[in-house]
């Protein structure tokens, strides 16, 4: 980055300092918009991504067959794969146990799909995340095994030996993507490219994409065997949804799924995804950013304060009128959800600012905290301090939490090590997300704990209020032609920000309250040019205040520009992030 301030803001409204690309990332910008014919502010962005000025045109279009890898790669596939289909070919009673959140919901929804495609149903398990908690447990997997020849356990299981082993007479396959151990259960397959004997190329993979994987080699042996294959390419959107809800990096193939995922998305052929989009009132093309805030955390409100099973059941559905009715009531469960939420996220910010947010770990814990938000918490906490954040709610002296990490911090093998170092009852997950389990005596002393292991990958190096600009624009060249040029090298989300733009000493021209508690403004440049913009939940900020007494005055503005859709027409407004005086 630049040696001084961007824009020379040192401290802005919001008590941030911005901070510009680095000169050889502005070159490379130079030379991918020559060699491209791109627009300079979307050449900053792929030089910011590292494409070469050669590969830009084809990073604009990916396309999966070419970043594919062979799946048989992964250990335990094919006989995984094998495995599925002799169930298949034997009409055997197969059941799928999933995760509660979005990700073991759609990899559930993936097979129930490929297999009634084959014309087979499946019988679907999800855990009550209070009563039985995350993953297969001895009880459940015992049932299920008595009734059923096979058992597929989809983004869990690579930790659970005590249940796996429980399931006696039934066959046991493991599709996950969280951190395994040295040795692993005793199961007919685990497929999980986080195994400790696995290269760790694949490790960004969600379990929905792995589950994928599996069923492309599922395809090779049916056509090998000269049978019909489903079409693998109309499950994308399920693939599609939990990269990004599971904050999946949106690099490489997972940037490609998504991609494809969000096509076929759009054409509403999915009763259940159709539904969800309809009473969140998205009248819009689907984007990566609908999926992580708009219908996956309606996917994921049965898990956390509902019947657990409900995201799973409205995704896999294909009755359209079952979709409206689970719909319905996931958005209703969000909205009580979002109740709990504020209530435990405004607790937990007010403790952790006492403690203090300039360590290498953020990190709150309170009573009877409701263990279906404290993963939302945590990810606020980390979003709003660029820290990793841990949020722990305790009930009959345990407490049962969730963190999320920050770009090159991995939370989940920290905790793993936390757990066998003793200081956790158990705990696991994967680079950006996990979960753990700790008597209520030991939480102060497991954090700290975690906080040195964080601090030794780099956690809390860096200045957490520094925002990060990719370029300055005037807003006259903020046309739709261009949002729409730099969308194409999204999506944007998780691994893969998206741009931020300054505005530099622009004029106020009018700002007010919308909705509850946003900030609406308009400004422009006195050359005729005018955007407006939109900050949500900041009138009562700093940045609020001062911008909705400013009419006339003179701000740098900061900020993510979108395409807003109204009346039939389109334009370009810019999402407010940050200001300054100017």
């Amino acid at each position: 980055m630049t040696a001084g301030s961007f824009l020379d803001v040192d401290a802005s409204l919001s008590g941030r300092r911005w901070v510009g690309p680095a000169v050889e990332e502005l070159r490379l910008a130079e030379a991918i918009s020559q060699a491209a014919d791109l627009f300079e502010p979307t050449a900053r962005v792929l030089a910011r991504r590292g494409v070469p000025p050669e590969e830009a045109q084809s990073y604009l279009t990916p396309k999966i067959r070419d970043l594919m890898p062979d799946p048989r790669h992964l250990k335990d596939l094919e006989p995984a794969a094998a495995r599925i289909l002799q169930a298949v070919d034997r009409a055997e009673r197969v059941a799928i146990f999933a995760d509660y959140d979005v990700d073991g919901g759609a990899s559930a929804a993936l097979l129930i799909d490929w297999l009634r495609q084959h014309g087979r149903e499946a019988t679907l398990y999800v855990p009550d995340r209070i009563d039985e908690g995350y993953g297969p447990n001895p009880d459940a997997m015992r049932t299920l095994a008595q009734n059923h020849s096979l058992i597929i356990c989809v983004d869990c299981g690579t930790l659970s030996f005590e249940a796996i082993a429980a399931a006696k007479g039934a066959d046991v396959v493991v599709i996950d993507h969280h951190l395994g151990e040295a040795t692993l259960p005793e199961a007919l397959a685990i497929v999980n490219p986080n195994r400790q004997d696995e290269t760790g190329e694949l490790g960004h993979l969600c379990a929905a994409a792995v589950v994928f994987l599996v069923l492309v080699e599922a395809n090779r042996q049916c056509r090998e065997a000269g049978r019909r294959a489903p079409d693998l390419m109309q499950l994308l959107d399920l693939v599609a949804l939990a990269t990004v809800a599971d904050v999946a990096p949106l690099v490489g193939l997972n940037r490609a799924l998504v991609i494809q995922g969000l096509k076929v998305m759009g054409a509403r052929a999915r009763p259940g995804i159709a539904a969800l989009a309809d009473v969140a009132g998205l009248d819009v093309p689907p984007a990566a950013y609908h999926l992580g805030y708009v219908i996956g955390p309606r996917v994921n409100a049965g898990g956390r304060v509902g019947r657990a099973d409900l995201g799973a059941r409205c995704l896999s559905t294909t009755d359209v009128d079952e979709a409206r009715a689970l719909a319905d009531r996931l958005d209703e469960l969000n909205r009580e959800r979002r109740e709990i939420e504020a209530q435990v996220r405004a607790a937990a910010l007010a403790q952790a600012e006492t403690r203090g947010l300039d360590g290498p770990l953020v990190w709150a814990a309170g009573e009877a905290w409701h263990p279906g938000v404290v993963g939302i918490v945590a990810a606020r906490l980390k979003e709003a301090t660029g820290r990793p954040s841990v949020v722990i709610g305790i009930e009959n002296g345990e407490g049962k939490g969730s963190g999320r990490s920050v770009r090159g911090v991995d939370l989940g093998s920290a905790i793993q090590r936390l757990a066998a170092e003793g200081l956790l009852l158990k705990g696991g997950g994967h680079k950006m997300a996990a979960g753990l389990t700790v008597e209520a005596g030991r939480i102060e002393a497991a954090m700290d704990r975690l906080g040195e292991l964080l601090a030794r990958q780099g956690a809390g190096s860096d200045g957490p209020r520094d925002m990060r600009i990719d370029a300055a624009l005037m807003p006259g060249a903020a046309t739709v032609d261009l949002v729409t040029q730099i969308e194409a090298a999204g999506p944007f989300g998780q691994g893969a920000p998206a741009p931020r733009f300054a505005f530099p000493d622009v004029r106020i021209l009018h700002a007010r309250q919308v909705g509850t508690g946003h900030l609406k403004i308009s400004f422009g440049d006195g050359l005729g040019a005018r955007l407006d913009g939109i900050a949500f939940d900041a009138w009562d900020t700093a940045m609020g205040q001062a911008l909705a007494t400013a009419k006339g005055a003179r701000f740098h503005l900061a900020g993510r520009l979108e395409i807003s859709h109204w009346g039939g027409r389109q334009r370009v407004e810019l999402r407010l992030e940050d200001a300054a005086a100017a």
